[in-house]
């Protein structure tokens, strides 16, 4: 398998935001990272702390501009023989250029995240290529191995005047992308993108609720009877048996007697398969 790492140390302005390659990368403030990115992130702080070393800061700003480095290389190719991965295309908000040892294209990988948020310190960035599907922990062993990048990672050697502060990381398919900053990032740090699902979650529950003002439940029927006594009798039986949730629901003229009752349909669902062998004909309603 071919790998390719690359490395360099890059003077950046910051200022404004992009229209970017991803529907995570809408903002600076929209900015989320994923499992893969986390992992990356928590690799390069551990090396760290194993080497008596502080955790870096995650950055949105930095995280931001890794990202879209990373999806620009993924879906615009533009690392060839040519320009190497440090390079950015014509397919953005930003200024392409090409860059290797023979092109001076240091103005324009010096103002280049200066078009993309309002950090204004400098950044350093590491770009690792491979043909395959990226395997962060495969990918953090050989920049391990790196002199050039251990050594920016943990500030030593030809970086021992550095001073990390800021922390981005952004993984595609085939690239990652580390930038490292040495001013603290005001915009904060980036949320999970499992935690922006979560608030997404409880903000598609909120829109559960009825016009009443009462939160919607789903309850797990089992049996609709013509009159209470008969649902009463079959309450009795279910709580015999070791079910403790029952309950009667009255609708249109008919009791239904309930085996569970969830918050939300996916509880509801899962109850459902829960029960499914002892009460298989059990059905959800919401109310």
């Amino acid at each position: 398998m071919k790998h390719a790492l690359l490395l360099l140390i890059i003077l950046t302005s910051f200022f404004s935001q992009v229209t970017v390659l991803n529907a995570q990368l809408t903002t600076v403030e929209s900015i989320c990272l994923d499992e893969q990115e986390l992992r990356l992130a928590n690799l390069i702080n551990n090396f760290r702390l194993q080497n008596d070393l502080p955790a870096i800061p995650l950055s949105k700003s930095l995280s931001f501009v890794a990202k879209t480095h990373a999806y620009d290389l993924q879906l615009n190719k533009q690392d060839t023989s040519i320009c190497n991965a440090h390079s950015w295309s014509n397919k953005g908000k930003w200024k392409a250029c090409c860059y290797n040892n023979y092109i001076n294209s240091s103005n324009c990988m010096w103002d280049k995240p200066k078009e993309l948020t309002a950090y204004t310190f400098r950044g350093y960035e590491i770009v690792f290529s491979e043909e395959g599907i990226v395997l962060v922990d495969s990918v953090f062993r050989l920049i391990k191995t790196s002199p050039e990048a251990s050594s920016l990672l943990l500030g030593i050697d030809s970086h021992s005047d550095k001073k990390w502060l800021a922390l981005g990381v952004g993984v595609s398919e085939n690239y990652i992308s580390i930038w490292l900053g040495q001013r603290n990032d005001i915009a904060g740090k980036p949320l999970l993108c499992s935690e922006i699902q979560n608030q997404q979650n409880a903000q598609a529950a909120a829109v559960s609720i009825t016009a009443s003002g009462k939160a919607a439940r789903y309850y797990l029927i089992y049996g609709s009877f013509q009159t209470q006594a008969d649902a009463n009798e079959a309450v009795k039986r279910y709580k015999n048996s070791g079910l403790e949730n029952v309950s009667i629901l009255r609708k249109d003229g008919r009791f239904r007697v309930a085996i569970d009752a969830c918050d939300n349909l996916k509880d509801a669902m899962k109850s459902k398969e829960k029960y499914q062998s002892l009460y298989p004909e059990a059905w959800i309603y919401k109310e």
